[in-house]
């Protein structure tokens, strides 16, 4: 049985983890999380359930305003081609829907296998924002406390600098390389 939002503020508190949760609309979009929400000052992320050729499964966490170019992530993290993860294996594996996806899937038994690229413009930030396991909600966790929450569910990320890795491949491009 996958997580719920309760499971999981249950697990913070476990923790020591500080949190607060902000209730709006369901969000399925970055769009719409940024309407709804308001004026939240922090770091707000865009993920990205994808699954590379190998059927190995990976979660992208990016700053939500930065373009993840997946052919330059791919080749900068040595990952055989990635494309977007279905929904049903979404659902199997993270145990939420399309537009709830967030990192604290990752407690889920079943999300054990997938590995963690975080975007280094994301963790510039000293609070960051994102659904707990529901899209009509958006939490609020220190930095520092999502650390020790990934490393309490046994998931050591991947430090992506993904806004630089896309740009390095724009100019690559312009410049007629590939």
């Amino acid at each position: 049985m996958p997580m719920t939002d309760q499971d999981l503020f249950a697990l913070f508190d476990r923790l020591g983890i500080a949190h607060v949760t902000h209730a709006h609309e369901a969000a399925h979009t970055v769009e719409e999380a940024q309407a709804f929400r308001g004026a939240l000052a922090g770091g707000h992320a865009k993920n990205l359930f994808l699954k590379d050729r190998k059927g190995g499964f990976w979660l992208v966490v990016a700053e939500e305003t930065v373009r993840v170019d997946l052919t330059a992530l791919e080749k900068h993290l040595g990952a055989p081609r990635l494309s977007f993860g279905s929904a049903e294996a979404m659902e199997a594996i993270l145990g939420v829907t399309p537009g709830s996806v967030t990192p604290f899937t990752l407690a889920n038994e079943s999300a054990k296998d997938v590995r963690l690229v975080l975007d280094a413009g994301l963790m510039a930030f000293d609070t960051l924002y994102f659904h707990p396991l529901r899209n009509d909600r958006t939490t609020a966790i220190a930095r520092g406390d999502f650390e020790r929450f990934l490393a309490a569910v046994g998931h050591p990320p991947v430090l992506v600098d993904i806004a630089a890795v896309t740009a390095a491949r724009a100019a690559a491009k312009a410049g007629g390389g590939a």
